[in-house]
């Protein structure tokens, strides 16, 4: 598996795609993540470098090793002890759902003069199409367009990493989201061959602007939601 050649360190880049795998659901909470030989085996690393990955995953609080039991998942999500707010993916895997991602584009663009992207970015920029999985069936298209500030950006396999994450190790910080939601029944031709339903069909659509600390706009992303198979869900604590 290609990792980045960026400024983070191997065993927390595999740390980064472990986390991601235990967030949707690869390894559920209670099992046990494969073994230190077969994680060197899958990323081409050391024995040194993937403990450290999982050193680095127990101190977050995602597993615990035990001599002779292997390493086993405790945590299945990201959000802090004080946040009770979680991630619409996150609410799927702790209700037994299994999420899985596959990488469609990933390619510097040239963007039409009418689109929104256009409108952001200019003339260029990084497109990258993704397919998210429920249960092995297609639930969400995302297609994200990122500033020609991450234009030259090196990617790695996007089915096995967060994309955020990828940004943050590449010295891109986000500091601010906006989401609108709206009902679409007429996305792009794409969406509709890649979610396999017919043209007509009512989809929940989430259209995100990403910002840096500073303000600019680094990510304009339109997801597509086929909410017969799932609603979209946000769980508040009080």
């Amino acid at each position: 598996m290609k990792l980045s050649r960026s400024k983070k360190p191997l065993y927390a880049q595999i740390a980064n795609i472990v986390k991601d795998r235990i967030l949707h659901g690869v390894y559920p909470v209670g099992t046990n993540i494969p073994t230190e030989p077969q994680l060197e085996e899958q990323f081409g690393v050391s024995k040194v470098t993937v403990r450290n990955a999982i050193k680095e995953l127990a101190r977050n609080g995602y597993v615990e090793t035990g001599s002779g039991k292997g390493t086993k998942v405790i945590r299945n999500t990201s959000a802090s002890k004080l946040s009770k707010l979680k991630r619409f993916t996150e609410v799927l895997v702790e209700e037994g759902h299994r999420i899985r991602k596959q990488l469609l584009v990933a390619e510097s663009a040239a963007n039409e003069a009418e689109s929104v992207a256009y409108r952001l970015f200019g003339e260029r920029c990084l497109h990258i199409e993704r397919l998210y999985y429920l249960n092995d069936e297609p639930y969400i298209h995302y297609t994200h367009f990122l500033s020609s500030r991450a234009a030259g950006l090196e990617l790695p396999d996007l089915s096995e990493q967060s994309l955020y994450d990828l940004l943050e190790e590449q010295d891109v910080s986000l500091g601010k989201y906006r989401d609108e939601f709206s009902v679409t029944a007429t996305p792009p031709a794409p969406v509709l061959v890649a979610l396999g339903i017919e043209a007509g069909t009512p989809l929940l659509k989430r259209s995100r602007y990403a910002y840096d600390e500073s303000g600019e706009l680094i990510e304009y992303s339109e997801g597509y939601y086929y909410t017969e198979r799932h609603h979209y869900v946000v769980n508040y604590d009080v």
